[in-house]
């Protein structure tokens, strides 16, 4: 495993501490098809959410919310819609994408955690 995807997986580690401490619950993590993965899938009360983790070691080249582009979103929604094809015990449920964007700095973590970040 490369560094970066060892920063990934603690990172995505990270943010599911943080959402399950706040009462969401975990359905999936690392869920894949033919057109992406989707980090982490919660349910918080009767809302699925998927979750995109993102890290960010240097600011230099953006931080890491800004790294969840238009492309990036139509990905993740196009994702999500083949989730909940799949799973369909999930279909009717309301559904949002959250970002949960993690900056490190120095020997800290800063973790931000945007709500309904964008539009399906």
């Amino acid at each position: 495993m490369s560094d970066s995807q060892s920063s990934g997986r603690s990172a995505e580690a990270l943010a599911l501490h943080h959402l399950s401490s706040k009462g969401l619950r975990l359905l999936e993590r690392n869920w894949s098809c033919r057109s992406g993965e989707l980090d982490l899938v919660m349910l918080d009360g009767d809302t699925v959410v998927f979750v995109e983790v993102r890290y960010r070691r240097h600011a230099a080249w953006g931080g890491a919310l800004e790294s969840v582009d238009m492309r990036k979103q139509h990905k993740l929604i196009k994702t999500a819609q083949l989730f909940l094809q799949k799973e369909s015990r999930w279909a009717r449920s309301p559904c949002r994408f959250d970002v949960v964007a993690i900056a490190a700095a120095g020997q800290t973590e800063n973790l931000n955690w945007i709500r309904n970040a964008f539009d399906s």
